[in-house]
């Protein structure tokens, strides 16, 4: 298990630990796990962000803290989250790590999340101009995911 499982571990089991809220500090955590607090940084910003289900706010300076909030709700407002954090740009990456959230949610299942990564991926796009399709592909989602509570 590398540095960044073995933090991203510790952030959840806290977050476990307090329904859903950590407020936490940069600093404090490089120091116990004796890394960089940019790698706090990367951890929380590839770890921890809307598509996986996370809102965080972050104060800097010397009372600073990084607040990580898991979204919970029910079904429409994780789905409505995920539509305003896809944006009007959606790579394949980011369009995963949505669906994925949505699957560990029960917002859908194994099948759905195949078919919604088959329509969401470059093959499928490929008729769209390599340009338009990140733009093609957020508008997609959002109409897949809307349907899912409608």
């Amino acid at each position: 298990m590398g540095m960044s499982d073995i933090i991203a571990s510790f952030i959840k089991d806290i977050l476990d630990q307090t329904n859903g809220i950590a407020e936490l500090q940069r600093s404090e955590l490089a120091e116990r796990f004796k890394c960089v607090p940019s790698q706090i940084n990367y951890v929380i910003s590839t770890r921890f962000s809307p598509e996986h289900g996370y809102i965080v706010e972050s104060r800097r300076g010397g009372g600073g803290y990084i607040r990580i909030s898991r979204v919970a709700g029910t079904k429409k407002q994780l789905v409505m989250q995920m539509i305003n954090a896809a944006g009007y740009e959606l790579d394949v990456s980011t369009a995963s790590a949505f669906v994925s959230n949505a699957f560990n949610n029960d917002l859908i299942d194994r099948r759905d999340a195949k078919l919604i990564m088959a329509v969401l991926g470059d093959n499928a796009l490929k008729a769209i101009p390599t340009e338009l399709r990140n733009s093609a592909r957020a508008d997609i989602f959002k109409h897949i995911m809307i349907n899912l509570i409608a």
